[in-house]
């Protein structure tokens, strides 16, 4: 197929910029994901000022920027992560990895009880366990196959 004309097999949710996940990343902005966002800039701000957190003060950025829209990509864990992001994991756990899963957590919760809130306290339950161990992690547009 021609690559100036559209696929006619994709549907009104894929894309780049499909109403639907416009629509959901702006729900979520108002649902919470707004100040979730904040809390992991507020981490990575934290890991940057003591020098010695530069290594987890990228991965925290990469999560916030997901975290602001994370309609349309998906967090997966790399397959060459090793011992290394293991170690970096728990150290990451030890100072803001428990209490940014502890946030994700409580919002999930809030956002549960609730019919329309069910997709954003699975978005934030997603972003629970990435706050657990970010590091060794990658954000992909939704259906990036896997590379191996």
């Amino acid at each position: 197929m021609p690559a100036d004309r559209p696929n006619p097999a994709m549907r009104y949710d894929e894309g780049p910029s499909s109403p639907l996940r416009l629509l959901l990343n702006i729900l979520w902005l108002i649902c919470g994901g707004f100040f979730a966002g904040i809390g992991w800039l507020i981490a990575a701000a934290i890991m940057a000022v003591t020098i010695i957190g530069l290594p987890w003060c990228f991965a925290a950025f990469r999560i916030a920027f997901y975290t602001f829209l994370p309609f349309g990509q998906e967090i997966r864990r790399r397959p060459d992560a090793g011992a290394l992001s293991f170690l970096g994991n728990i150290i990451w756990f030890v100072l803001a990895g428990w209490w940014l899963g502890l946030m994700h957590l409580f919002a999930a919760v809030a956002l549960a009880v609730t019919i329309i809130g069910i997709p954003f306290a699975w978005a934030h339950l997603k972003l629970a366990g990435a706050s657990l161990a970010p590091v060794g992690s990658e954000i992909v547009p939704r259906g990036t196959p896997h590379w191996g």
